[in-house]
């Protein structure tokens, strides 16, 4: 399939004022310039366009002369590759020029560059991303990508061996792509090709591993993909302790009956077959964030008890220990572990409808009323503030300074 295969109908990112400002720039005198890739294959699905990638004819050069005319600003992020930023009304854009590859090694090949517009096509790694659009919306598909987008399948551009040679990374792009728009039986020629050589994935910076496999888990068929990956020899070689699919599994279905949508470090738990003192290697290994750490670490071990039998008060401690979003985490991850949803239907209206009051007491009250600042005050109000959570949070301001003074004492 070449030249013009279509026609995609006029988007609101297509028409919106920074994208017809950025266009208009690189169009004019006769330009050049396209849609191209995700955004493009992202618009034939219906789904949400977050960035757009624009090719041009212009060498960079060229592409910052004109953006400084039109008084865009820009950021030249890759003129090596010929890849230039537009920054218009805040809104990225970036831009690359049309290029050949002369020489391939990983993410950063060594390119010409061309006006041959089935040539850049040719250097993608698959068909659906292999596609442009004029802003009018005709759309060019040299490798067939409308086709198995709408079949489903996930191809690459040419021989999948070849391909992966050049980036490894494209083992994981492909299952993520299969994840997010494949039916069916995965490409066969692909899939052998990716467990041929799983055993490269380590070469790879653990960031990129980590981008690419929270995006997949964001996908509502992660586990099928994940099933695949395991077989496949793939998840041996970045994350060996992820084999609990069946986990993950009921977790999605959980996650749809409770219209929780899908929180990716939620389900990296559940696939994880780990201690909470495994935490740390797993997070180093994927480079989290602190924050995503964190997060992790308390959906493996809340630190508190957590049953799909305990009575609503107990909830409520859950919720007021970890906030409504993490108790709701532990709880799914709990039923999708079981197997079986238990009370989690009465838990989970709890901890969404609960709103954690506030200890009615400070460290200052105890100080006002004679205590000596140090370790043995906070224990004291810990103490005090066990016992305000084992009622329910029900003694109010009053009744606390009342149960301090009576069980505690005025001061040590």
């Amino acid at each position: 399939m070449n030249g013009f295969s279509g026609k995609l109908s006029l988007q609101a990112w297509m028409v919106a004022p920074e994208t017809a400002h950025v266009m208009a720039a690189l169009l004019e005198d006769g330009g050049d310039a396209r849609f191209v890739g995700g955004c493009v294959r992202d618009a034939l699905v219906n789904r949400k366009v977050l960035d757009i990638d624009i090719a041009t004819k212009l060498k960079p050069e060229a592409v910052i002369e004109r953006l400084i005319r039109h008084k865009i600003n820009y950021a030249p992020t890759g003129l090596k590759h010929g890849t230039v930023t537009a920054i218009a009304d805040g809104h990225p854009f970036e831009i690359t020029t049309l290029r050949r590859d002369v020489a391939t090694f990983g993410r950063h090949a060594e390119v010409e560059f061309t006006d041959d517009w089935a040539a850049d096509a040719a250097r993608r790694d698959f068909t659906i991303n292999a596609m442009s659009c004029t802003i009018d919306g005709n759309i060019f598909d040299p490798c067939g990508g409308v086709e198995d987008l709408r079949l489903g399948r996930v191809r690459f551009v040419g021989d999948p061996a070849t391909r992966i040679h050049e980036d490894v990374l494209r083992i994981l792009r492909f299952f993520r792509f299969y994840a997010h728009f494949g039916r069916g039986e995965p490409d066969a020629a692909a899939l052998e090709a990716c467990a041929a050589a799983a055993a490269q994935i380590p070469k790879l910076s653990a960031e990129r591993i980590r981008q690419e496999i929270l995006k997949l888990l964001d996908s509502d068929r992660c586990p099928a993909v994940w099933r695949l990956m395991l077989q496949c020899g793939v998840v041996a070689q970045f994350l060996p302790e992820a084999v609990r699919v069946e986990t993950l599994e009921n977790l999605v279905r959980l996650e749809t009956g409770h219209h929780d949508g899908a929180i990716v470090l939620r389900r990296l738990a559940a696939v994880l077959d780990v201690t909470a003192g495994e935490i740390p290697r797993i997070s180093q290994s994927l480079r989290l964030s602190n924050g995503q750490s964190a997060q992790l670490l308390k959906m493996i071990d809340p630190g508190v008890k957590v049953s799909l039998t305990m009575s609503d008060a107990e909830a409520r401690q859950v919720v007021y220990k970890l906030g409504n979003d993490m108790a709701r985490n532990v709880l799914l991850l709990a039923a999708a572990k079981a197997g079986n949803k238990g009370d989690l239907e009465r838990l989970y209206q709890t901890a969404t409808a609960f709103r954690a009051p506030r200890f009615p007491l400070q460290g200052q009250d105890l100080l006002d009323l004679g205590y000596a600042p140090g370790p043995e005050m906070g224990k004291t109000l810990e103490a005090l503030e066990a016992w305000w959570i084992g009622e329910d949070f029900s003694p109010n301001r009053a009744e606390c300074l009342q149960k301090l003074q009576a069980e505690f004492g005025p001061k040590p």
